[in-house]
């Protein structure tokens, strides 16, 4: 166990935060707004940070698998507890254990909140809010991987244990490339979305925000009513489209950089979540039709609360609480499900849901015909035991921590309906859930305790359990490990 090198990383990553804090300090500056010096204390606290742990690289710098998942689940943490401070010394969040909810929240693109009045709070402070999803959104270490050169040796193991899906792949030779490569694509659709809302009436820095928050599939918004204050049916539009765009893998993006249409469109994953999108969407216009009159309007809710829970983003433009409970039915398997893998989307991945219903057919054809050979194929490549036995602990460890997570929360004393879409809607990384969490309502009547477990529940969704799972073995942490 490279523990001065995990020291090491650390400190650097820190150090990389500090001097992001800078961006939403120079936006309160702009507004002329006091809230730009907690932003100035906590990246000096950050700046010392670095100087003391992370400048000077150790003499072993090798690192494996198991320092990866270490340094990664660490980093999501210490961003989130120092990036929760501007929100306590500003006194916008003065409980900090809400503002380090609401951090976690916006690293992991959950978007779930302890806020009933937004509007209010500093345009600083809602810039950082909304720039967390943006940065959280790829991913904090492939975001650090892209402005540095953190440690291009290691930098492999790094991403792995961050992407999220049952598998991380290389775009191009190196890390750092791919890390840039990524970025660059994500940076031109943000800017895109930027400027097609900004031609819809929103000013310059709503469209900015919206879009941080669009691309991070994370679901912030500096409106009380989320985008329905807007109540645009092209800025709907817009963000329904942004939203399910956000959610495709991006390795399908590369290949249309390089030209290779056929293997982009084959792709089973992209088409599968293009299939439960318009389904969710034919299945829930068709239910809540006789509430908005006509088709165009039923269609237009319909689509953006779906783009919006499959996504995992979270915004919304209608109270889908009031909704029939086969509508409610399907957002909540959909937000289950998820976006897909290597997208900015959470939930258990599209990937995932394939193939498991792949491996069920497997077992049928097994029982039906004994002696033939089948195997499990993705995209035309056969699926890895490996890769298989790491999809059944998934589920598993998704299904243990889901049920204690629920069990925990229930001390509160709240509805099952609300204990379990909470938890459900934080470890899938949606933001509002059901009942008393849906999407008008937010999660300040809940327990320190509670707010805890949840953002647990979104670090270990955001990071695919295992990770977490790692860094809370002692095995993990003994000198002969």
């Amino acid at each position: 166990m490279n523990k001065k090198m995990i020291v090491y990383i650390l400190g650097k990553m820190l150090g990389v935060e500090g001097a992001v804090l800078l961006i939403p300090a120079l936006v309160s500056l702009i507004y002329w707004e006091k809230s730009g010096f907690s932003f100035l204390i906590v990246s000096a606290v950050l700046g010392i940070i670095f100087f003391l742990f992370g400048r000077k690289k150790p003499k072993c710098t090798r690192i494996y698998g198991k320092e990866g998942f270490a340094i990664v689940a660490l980093a999501w943490i210490l961003w989130s507890l120092f990036g929760a401070l501007p929100f306590v010394i500003s006194g916008s969040i003065p409980n900090y254990i809400d503002a380090f909810f609401e951090t976690v929240s916006g690293f992991t693109t959950t978007g779930s909140t302890i806020l009933s009045e937004i509007e209010s709070l500093p345009m600083g402070i809602n810039f950082w809010r909304c720039l967390t999803h943006w940065i959280g959104g790829m991913g904090v270490l492939v975001f650090v991987l892209m402005i540095t050169s953190l440690d291009d040796e290691n930098s492999m193991p790094l991403m792995r244990a961050e992407m999220p899906g049952p598998e991380a792949d290389k775009l191009v030779p190196k890390a750092r490339n791919t890390a840039a490569l990524l970025y660059g694509m994500y940076f031109v659709l943000t800017a895109a979305e930027v400027v097609l809302l900004m031609l819809g009436g929103m000013n310059f820095y709503d469209a900015l925000v919206h879009s941080f928050s669009t691309a991070g599939t994370g679901g912030f918004s500096n409106r009380n009513t989320s985008v329905a204050f807007y109540d645009s049916a092209y800025i709907d539009g817009v963000i329904t489209v942004f939203m399910i765009l956000f959610g495709v893998n991006f390795n399908v993006y590369f290949l249309l950089l390089l030209k290779d249409w056929k293997n982009a469109l084959k792709n089973e994953e992209l088409r599968a979540y293009i299939g439960i999108i318009a389904g969710s969407i034919a299945v829930i216009t068709l239910n809540i039709l006789n509430i908005y009159g006509n088709v165009l309007h039923a269609f237009r809710y319909a689509s953006f609360q779906v783009a919006s829970v499959i996504t995992t983003t979270g915004f919304y433009t209608a109270d889908y609480e009031l909704w029939p409970e086969l509508s409610k039915a399907v957002l909540l398997t959909i937000m289950f499900i998820g976006a897909c893998a290597g997208s900015t989307g959470g939930g258990i991945k599209v990937c995932r849901f394939v193939i498991l219903c792949k491996s069920i057919g497997q077992e049928i054809r097994k029982i039906l015909h004994p002696n033939a050979v089948t195997v499990v194929k993705l995209n035309g490549k056969r699926v890895g035991a490996d890769t298989m036995r790491g999809i059944n602990v998934y589920f598993a460890a998704y299904v243990f921590i889901v049920v204690a997570s629920v069990l925990l929360v229930s001390i509160d004393n709240f509805d099952f309906a609300t204990s379990f879409s909470g938890v459900l809607t934080t470890i899938s990384n949606v933001g509002p859930g059901i009942s008393k969490v849906g999407p008008v309502e937010n999660f300040h009547m809940f327990s320190p305790l509670s707010k805890l477990v949840f953002s647990f529940d979104m670090l270990v969704g955001r990071l695919e359990i295992i990770p977490f799972l790692i860094i809370l073995s002692p095995a993990l942490w003994r000198k002969k490990f």
